[in-house]
């Protein structure tokens, strides 16, 4: 079993929680795009869902495939979000914004009952890290918020390289207009304590850390998908 088809197991186990007429978050990334192209099937034989998606390129791709859209703001409140991870450990605490989404991601997942993770296995991790972090930051005040960040890395006992993501002949922008530092700490004993912290410097928008916000992650290896519930 190749990456993709791990990924489409995943996706196929997803959509059995998906139940018709549900208000549903569409998550960004390689493994939510097998399980909008599943989901897209079920639309097409006459399964009632409405998707909120997490990124533009979620968007265009659920009208590409015929999945019917709102807006977070048409329907606030979200029966299921399904989304990938970029690394999850036992305690189903993520990194995600891998793919530059992170921010809508967890608006979206915030403002659902319950959240799905789905991914191969080569996410699952004993402790966050070795997956730079993403951080969404405001452009301006760019160097001092950067300064800061360094700051609260060096107060939790964390190096690594501050690289600010590019994309073509400049820096990569999000869809809400913001720039991403990766953040290449290695290993994150403390995720809480983190993600508190990053919380508390103003110019920082948002960041990879998802924590106490999925219910279940379906990891999907060579011998097929497992459910995974939090160990908290």
């Amino acid at each position: 079993m190749d990456a993709r088809e791990m990924k489409i197991k995943a996706a196929e186990a997803a959509l059995a929680h998906v139940e018709d007429g549900m208000r549903l978050g569409i998550g960004t990334g390689s493994t939510a795009e097998e399980f909008v192209r599943l989901l897209a099937e079920k639309v097409a034989s006459g399964f009632r869902v409405e998707g909120v998606p997490t990124s533009e390129r979620t968007a265009r791709l659920c009208v590409e495939l015929g999945v019917p859209l709102k807006s977070l703001d048409e329907l606030p409140a979200l029966d299921l979000t399904v989304d990938g991870a970029d690394e999850v450990d036992p305690a189903l605490r993520l990194i995600k914004g891998g793919g530059g989404a992170l921010l809508r991601e967890k608006i979206v997942a915030a403002a659902s009952e319950r959240m799905i993770v789905i991914a191969d296995e080569s996410k699952l991790v004993d402790t966050l890290g070795a997956y730079a972090l993403p951080i969404e930051v405001n452009p301006f005040g760019l160097v001092s918020t950067r300064m800061a960040i360094e700051k609260v890395a060096a107060r939790l006992g964390l190096s690594g390289e501050l690289s600010l993501r590019q994309s073509g002949d400049g820096e990569f922008t999000t869809d809400g207009g913001h720039h991403i530092i990766d953040a290449s700490f290695g290993r994150i004993p403390d995720a809480e304590a983190l993600s508190s912290e990053l919380n508390s410097i103003p110019g920082v928008v948002e960041h990879g850390l998802f924590i106490n916000m999925a219910a279940l992650a379906i990891i999907a290896g060579p011998a097929g998908a497992r459910t995974l519930q939090a160990n908290r």
